[in-house]
């Protein structure tokens, strides 16, 4: 059985590890997964830890799992999911070196070990473009000037934000970007790290405490929108950040960054995906383009991310599923 621990039960690694920091991990697709890409990838006898905590969890056990990783001679990195943000916040003195994005969006999504440093990365901004350049059309907002809509103000939410905003991608740009969350620091975060972008395009924030004033915010986007669940609930969580009476946008592109789960997020969608002409897309190819990006820095080889490996490697973990 794969092993998963807690920040009480880590134990030193027996050969070059892999670590998986979330909050049910054992239930993740990756478990199965990573055998098979470890030797599809010639990375040899290497293991996949799980590292299971609450949502947002002490600081010391943040700290904890940190300096474990750090300290431990055959753990090598990590991939974190939901505690971006946390994790981040409470550890970030003990690494040697932060990379740029990571710095700019106060997350890390990846840890890794270089040349006897302890390194934090946020892949999540590379990821999570590809994943939405995958099935999203290039000159697509400028085709339709449509709004993007994001459900939670997390790492993903922010990587989502960076990379649609960047100088390079020209006019093919959401007409504004509304993100909504509980929490009102997440929103200022957000809003630091858009405005630190220099980009010109409207970053609306709103504080929504319930599924029924999400309801009420999406209502008032434009037809060809995207709305993305980027909250965590269905998988993490139970539950969808609407309630039953919302209305998708006619003609919109849904996406849960989550595949697996109870995705309620997703059975709203197809109820209406008719009736509105809705586009759905789950979260199996941001898991793909998540893993491979991580796998590629903690091992330090190359992944590329289309053409026949990439595509072999997705065909390996759909066999799982």
């Amino acid at each position: 059985m794969p092993k998963t621990f807690t920040h009480e039960t880590l134990q030193p690694a027996t050969k070059p590890t892999l670590y998986f920091i979330g909050v049910t991990t054992g239930r993740s697709s990756i478990r199965t997964v990573f055998p098979l890409w470890a030797e599809e990838l010639g990375l040899g006898d290497v293991e996949m830890v799980g590292i299971d905590m609450e949502i947002h969890a002490p600081q010391e056990h943040y700290r904890r799992v940190v300096e474990f990783l750090k300290g431990d001679a055959l753990s090598l990195g990590a991939l974190v999911t939901t505690h971006k943000i946390d994790l981040y916040n409470a550890a970030k003195d003990l690494f040697d070196e932060v990379d740029p994005l990571a710095s700019l969006m106060n997350e890390v999504s990846c840890l890794s070990k270089k040349d006897g440093l302890f390194v934090a990365h946020a892949k999540d901004p590379i990821s999570s473009g590809l994943a939405l350049d995958a099935f999203l059309p290039a000159g697509y907002w400028n085709e339709y000037a449509a709004d993007l809509f994001i459900l939670g103000a997390g790492g993903s939410a922010i990587a989502i934000d960076w990379y649609l905003n960047r100088p390079e991608r020209g006019t093919d740009r959401p007409r504004r970007i509304i993100v909504t969350n509980r929490s009102p620091q997440r929103l200022e975060t957000m809003q630091t790290i858009h405005d630190a972008g220099g980009t010109d395009i409207v970053l609306e924030t709103v504080t929504a405490p319930t599924a029924a004033d999400n309801d009420r915010c999406v209502a008032e986007i434009s037809e060809h929108s995207v709305v993305i669940n980027a909250t965590g609930l269905g998988k993490d969580a139970p539950g969808s950040p609407f309630t039953d009476e919302v209305v998708f946008p006619r003609h919109g592109v849904i996406w849960d960054l989550n595949y697996r789960g109870n995705l309620l997020f997703l059975d709203q969608a197809h109820t209406q995906k008719e009736s509105r002409d809705l586009r759905i897309e789950d979260g199996w190819i941001y898991f793909l383009h998540g893993w491979t990006q991580v796998i590629a820095e903690v091992f330090h080889i190359d992944i590329p991310t289309s053409g026949p490996q990439f595509i072999r490697l997705g065909e390996l973990a759909a066999s799982t599923r």
